[in-house]
């Protein structure tokens, strides 16, 4: 993708030794993977170019459930310089912006996404998700299916403010393979794209999907019960290459080895409050950890374990019905989730959803109001910036206006919980990179050029 008023930057930054939530086993990754393999297809994203910048006047909404009437908020070189009130001194030299009658958040972030993988236009030879010959593809990881030309990702930008999104493999296996984070900018390669420093993910899936793919083919699993015997058993597989010298290269092992290391976060597609039990029994069972349940309809059921076993939820505010498994999904399910303590998320898993996680958050705020359940502006907001962050393993670099972290910013031209409202300017790391004042400032992939609708944003 590029900007007609950009060109790609070059440069490179390490994707330093990934780090993540999770038991740590006995002996330590680096003391035993192969050096080659330490930071294969690192980062080399760079951030555009930025200009120390004032918002002034406008409500913000810190990701951390702080809200500020009137408020300040202050970025240069790449970072959060400070977020307060109305006399919060601005230093000479930053470009003031009127936010009077406006909104502030921290970037919108997408912790379930399918773009580049499923990129637009939707077609077979497009479909690069799903590795669907075998139970368990470990192996395989999104990034090398991630296409930077998708137009999804301006989409994203320009409809949904959206500045970072984690890619997952689709759920057709037990084990779907590794994850990526990605920053939302222009890049020439996926490198270019990757978050730096986020720790990798794994996607696994209970349920119908894969006991559906593979049962039809008539081979293991094709029940919950074969589902749970082949995790089981690769797990087991895994431990003993975790325990021994891992000099012999595994790709599949490699990455589990991974979570087991505590380095790789699982995130985990199941819909059933009885199969999310079990799995955090076998994650006990194994030494694991798992971040997030995606999809997760269920969750209202189980919020005390959740909470007890630190797990989020990502769900959507009222998809359900459309499967058995998704039977029992309610609208109330993320206020539910909230009231009980536990972590809660606004997924997509879907290239129309992620151009307004706002609008899907506030249906989830409205449905637990109507049942009683008071949730704040500013905690909702938290939902679709820091727990995702947080459960991604990156809240300590972004999801927040928070001094010292990534200058991801959106400002809304109205309340960001009102379906009548857009984003008017997104940073990320500082830069301004969409203004819907400015259509010099509207992303356009290369693909788009010269066709019916080239960089449409609305």
């Amino acid at each position: 993708m590029r900007y007609r008023a950009f060109t790609i930057l070059g440069g490179a930054v390490a994707l330093a030794a990934c780090s993540g939530a999770g038991e740590s086993r006995p002996a330590s990754a680096a003391d035993k993977a192969p050096a080659a393999a330490e930071t294969p297809y690192a980062s080399t994203y760079s951030a555009y170019p930025g200009a120390p910048t004032a918002l002034v006047g406008a409500t913000i909404y810190d990701g951390t459930g702080g809200k500020i009437e009137n408020g300040v908020v202050l970025f240069a070189d790449g970072e959060i310089v400070g977020a307060g009130g109305a006399d919060m001194a601005i230093p000479a030299g930053y470009t003031r912006i009127d936010g009077s009658g406006k909104f502030v958040t921290p970037g919108i972030i997408d912790i379930h996404s399918h773009l580049g993988d499923y990129p637009s236009p939707s077609v077979q030879a497009h479909s690069d998700g799903n590795e669907a010959t075998d139970p368990t593809t470990p192996d395989v990881w999104a990034e090398h299916s991630v296409w930077p030309q998708d137009p999804g990702f301006s989409r994203a930008m320009a409809n949904g403010g959206i500045t970072a999104l984690q890619v997952l493999p689709g759920s057709a296996n037990l084990m779907g393979g590794r994850t990526i984070t990605l920053k939302n900018v222009p890049s020439r390669t996926v490198q270019g794209m990757k978050f730096p420093d986020a720790p990798y993910g794994m996607k696994m899936a209970c349920g119908e999907n894969p006991k559906r793919v593979y049962g039809s083919r008539g081979r293991k699993p094709s029940t919950r019960m074969g589902n749970f015997a082949v995790n089981r058993q690769t797990w087991l597989d895994a431990q003993e290459y975790a325990d021994g010298d891992r000099k012999k290269r595994n790709l599949a092992k490699e990455t589990l080895a991974g979570v087991l290391d505590g380095e790789i976060l699982i995130h985990n597609h199941c819909y059933r409050a009885d199969e999310m039990a079990l799995v955090m029994d076998m994650a006990k069972e194994f030494g694991y950890k798992v971040s997030t349940f995606h999809h997760a309809v269920e969750s209202y059921k189980i919020g005390d374990l959740l909470k007890e076993n630190e797990v989020c939820s990502a769900v959507w505010a009222d998809w359900y019905g459309f499967k058995m498994e998704s039977y029992d999904g309610i609208p109330e399910n993320a206020a539910l989730i909230h009231q009980s303590g536990a972590c809660v998320v606004i997924h997509s898993d879907d290239e129309n959803g992620i151009q307004r996680l706002n609008q899907e958050a506030a249906k989830a705020q409205a449905a637990g109001q109507r049942m009683g359940i008071e949730i704040s502006d500013a905690d909702v907001i938290s939902w679709i910036t820091l727990n995702a962050a947080k459960a991604m393993g990156i809240g300590d670099q972004t999801g927040s206006l928070t001094s010292g972290k990534m200058a991801d910013v959106v400002l809304w031209n109205g309340d960001p919980l009102s379906v009548y409202s857009r984003p008017e300017k997104v940073w990320v790391d500082g830069a301004l990179l969409y203004d819907a004042n400015d259509p010099k400032r509207r992303p356009v992939s290369d693909f788009e050029l010269g066709q019916p609708g080239e960089g449409d944003v609305k």
